[in-house]
């Protein structure tokens, strides 16, 4: 049976650890485990992705590892590009018609034409702070290489760096404190008085720097450009955009270390036994309706006010902080995967324990040959560990990068992309437990409302509120520039409402229906109503409708994406409604003027179609594909994230959805390898969904990186190429859905497992809807013991496994533990 652990496992807002329960019949726990969650390097970042990150939500930085120079390129979230501006355009309802009567009329790439006058303007520019430059002397350049060691320790959320030169051993350590706000580095040295070594901070962007005198402070200002980036404009011309200031602060050991100021720019340590660093950030931005030059907000005050607050800190109490505050979250799960009972490990070289370390990278490169579990494990835990680090409560959404970014103009500008993008970010947030790592998708989408109400009442002459495919720190809701085929899906907003009531599902928070999701789903069910219009056979149609980013062949032979009713747009609004319905009952809202519409235009929304190939339809009439292989799976959104599509309740539709990831292929980037494998997992097909997850395991030379589709790159960042962290976390999602599914009535447990490659495993920690936690144990391929308790009084759920059904009623405060028959065996309460 399972017995609980001490209550020092309990987080204190409720959420139980992973570690709650040990299952004694399993042959290995955390505690055995011989695969530590580390990345490790055996030399220094040559390239941005070979550096290690971390963060804290807002600050972010990328450590380089170098020896005789180190490198902390740093991040801060609110650094964009622009000023707050007007997403509508007031010509869009004459092109809007145009355009819908090119499409009636059957003229598709007319249409498409067309709609390029419904574009808007491109998104702003996401940017970067800066760097901390840390200077070591020349012996540095003598360092013993085998002595080397680079690591991201992810217990700790603690990137190290030893190395030795002659008898001293040099060690760099490096945390992203989000209580405190603060990147804190310690540097030391085993010898006394032999750490020396020059600090400065740079930035790319528009700034100047200084030391404080007398203070050990380095304070670094600047501007974020006004507009978004332009070709060779003088700054003096741009509008006063965003402005930042960042304050390090130096200290180093009483009565050995001397620090000089060199030229007011730089400060230098001599014969220090350790050196600490402590570097905070703040800007101007006071959300997306304010005038960063209007906010009142003096970015060096707040940064010098942050600063007051640590200085005196102890390095141990700022770890002992940053340490209780990240694995309140990060230990609430963990996973477990082997090929025997013994837990074999791979990640060390044939020399055992004595031997060197194998790099992360070397793993990657190996994976396809050997399929060491232990990767798959550290690969989902990562994903967990970057959405700490780059989303919290009060932060900015997790945009195209998460936080981390080098660039003054990033890829795609480092913008959310609402099509696929942004979504997938936050699709581990709920089954990997880090419910509140979701919070600041929450508050984007509200600012999105307010701006898309005025897109949805000015360029469609629609009520409620729009979002489209891209957006940015203002909350720009308005269609991007460009063509059709990107630029013209106001779908955007609609995806994101699923994500309001997925929350309530997994949470079961009715204050949080309520008072937040309600309002915004509400909304947007306003626009969709309106967006629907009368079409053919008495169906209620979208038109304009575009597949994201994809184009067909029209009838007439010419490439097209602007047309009626596409799979995805039906299948979004389909999810909305059903939900909105649901949400109405439990807030006595069901006889509502909104909710008698939803019900009636539910029964007037397209079906399901399947092509002649026996594929899913992606478009409302059987055209032909352009790219066979496209990147995007959009016409698969009823099957997941949806829900709309089950192989138990639309075998047919399932069935034709096989066949459309068939047709598609196993090539595309990171994202679209991370769908597939969710994808496959919901269709119940464990030998496909592990292909693509070994398909993710291509190690991608950054030197060479559009030669990959999809891939790792060293420091485990997923690629497209190039770098977009979104399959980082579509991964642990993925493989969450592998081992457990859900709806708000059922729980289906190892629903997609490779049974041949992860015989023995457990999984701790999971959440579910119904407000379940789960934890599954399986040995020999086969389903061992599972644990389930619920937030809720009472939850009536039925467990699914393998064909056999049992229905289960759930108390709450008790755990009920079930064998492989699913017979329940035991129940106790939890630790209080």
């Amino acid at each position: 049976m399972l017995l609980p652990m001490s209550k020092t496992h309990l987080h204190g807002n409720g959420f139980l650890l992973a570690v709650l329960l040990i299952p004694l019949c399993f042959p290995f726990s955390m505690a055995d485990s011989s695969d530590p969650l580390k990345l490790t390097f055996n030399g220094p970042a040559k390239h941005w992705t070979d550096a290690i990150p971390i963060g804290n939500g807002r600050l972010g930085a990328m450590v380089w590892g170098g020896v005789d120079t180190e490198i902390l390129q740093l991040n801060e979230d609110t650094l964009w590009t622009g000023i707050p501006a007007d997403y509508t355009n007031s010509d869009a309802p004459v092109a809007l018609r145009e355009v819908r009567k090119l499409v009636d009329d059957g003229k598709y790439a007319e249409a498409t034409e067309a709609a390029v006058k419904l574009s808007g303007k491109p998104s702003d520019v996401y940017q970067l702070l800066g760097d901390i430059k840390l200077e070591f002397d020349d012996s540095h350049q003598l360092y013993i290489s085998e002595t080397y060691r680079r690591e991201l320790d992810l217990n700790t959320a603690t990137a190290r760096v030893k190395y030795s030169v002659g008898d001293v051993e040099f060690t760099r350590e490096h945390f992203a404190s989000s209580p405190d706000q603060a990147i804190i580095t310690k540097i030391s040295a085993s010898k006394p008085g032999s750490l020396s070594f020059i600090v400065s901070m740079d930035s790319k962007l528009h700034h100047s720097s200084r030391v404080i005198d007398g203070q050990n402070l380095i304070m670094l200002q600047g501007s974020c450009r006004g507009v978004r980036i332009p070709p060779k404009m003088d700054l003096d011309e741009h509008p006063k955009g965003i402005q930042y200031s960042a304050v390090l602060s130096l200290q180093v050991s009483d009565g050995s270390g001397v620090v000089h100021d060199l030229n007011e720019k730089k400060l230098k340590v001599n014969g220090s036994d350790w050196a600490i660093l402590r570097l905070v950030a703040s800007s101007s931005f006071k959300g997306p309706f304010t005038n960063p030059s209007l906010s009142g907000k003096d970015p060096s005050s707040e940064s010098l006010a942050t600063m007051e607050k640590i200085k005196n800190m102890s390095y141990q109490d700022l770890y002992a902080r940053h340490l209780n505050d990240y694995q309140s979250l990060f230990h609430r799960v963990s996973l477990h995967l082997s090929k025997s009972s013994k837990n074999e490990s791979s990640s060390t070289s044939s020399g055992g324990k004595e031997g060197r370390v194998a790099s992360t990278a070397a793993r990657v490169k190996s994976f396809k040959i050997d399929e060491d579990p232990s990767m798959i494990e550290l690969l989902f835990q990562y994903s967990r560990y970057l959405l700490i680090s780059c989303s919290r409560p009060g932060t900015q959404v997790a945009n195209l990068q998460g936080i981390w970014n080098k660039n003054i103009e990033p890829a795609w500008d480092g913008a959310p992309h609402l099509n696929i993008n942004l979504q997938m970010n936050y699709w581990p947030a709920l089954p990997c437990n880090l419910r509140e790592c979701q919070e600041p998708l929450f508050d984007f989408t509200n600012f999105l409302s307010v701006n898309g109400r005025k897109t949805a009442k000015v360029n469609y002459e629609a009520s409620g509120w729009v979002a489209h495919q891209v957006s940015d720190i203002w909350a720009k809701s308005s269609p991007d520039r460009g063509q059709a085929v990107w630029a013209l899906w106001p779908m955007g907003g609609a995806w994101l409402c699923t994500h309001l009531w997925e929350h309530y599902t997994y949470t079961m928070d009715k204050n949080f229906l309520k008072n937040k999701a309600y309002p915004l789903m509400e909304g947007c069910t306003s626009f969709l109503l309106d967006w629907l219009i009368e079409g053919k056979d008495g169906y209620l149609e979208t038109n304009p409708s575009t597949s994201p980013e994809h184009m067909f062949i029209a009838p007439d032979g010419k490439p097209a994406s602007v047309s009626y009713s596409t799979t995805m747009d039906i299948a979004i609004i389909k999810e909305v409604f059903s939900s909105i319905v649901s949400a109405a009952e439990i807030l006595g809202k069901s006889k509502d003027a909104i909710i008698n519409k939803v019900r009636m235009a539910q029964s007037r929304l397209l079906p399901y179609k399947i092509a002649r190939d026996g594929s899913l339809m992606e478009w409302a009439l059987d055209f032909e594909d352009r790219e066979v292989h496209h990147r995007h799976v959009s016409h698969l959104f009823g099957l997941y994230p949806g829900h709309t599509i089950t192989v138990e309740k639309t075998p047919n539709v399932s069935k034709a959805a096989d066949n459309t990831l068939h047709k598609r292929g196993e090539e595309g980037p990171g994202w679209s390898t991370a769908w597939k494998i969710a994808l496959w997992a919901r269709l119940q097909n464990s030998e496909h969904a592990y292909q693509m997850v070994k398909h993710l395991f291509d190690l991608v030379d950054p030197d060479h990186e559009s030669d990959y589709e999809g891939g790792l790159y060293s420091n485990l960042f997923t690629a497209h190429p190039p770098f977009q962290i979104d399959a980082n976390f579509g991964f642990s999602a993925a493989i969450a859905e592998m081992l457990v599914q859900s709806s708000m009535n059922d729980l289906y447990l190892l629903p997609a497992l490779p049974r041949d490659v992860w015989p023995y495993g457990c999984v701790k920690g999971l959440k579910a809807r119904g407000g379940l936690t789960v934890n599954v144990c399986w040995t020999g391929g086969d389903l061992n013991e599972v644990g389930v308790w619920s937030s809720e009084q009472i939850s009536l759920t039925t467990l699914h496994y393998r064909g056999t059904k049992v229905a289960a009623n759930l108390t709450s405060g008790k755990v009920y533990t079930f064998n492989k028959l699913l017979k329940c065996v035991g129940t106790y309460s939890l630790p209080k």
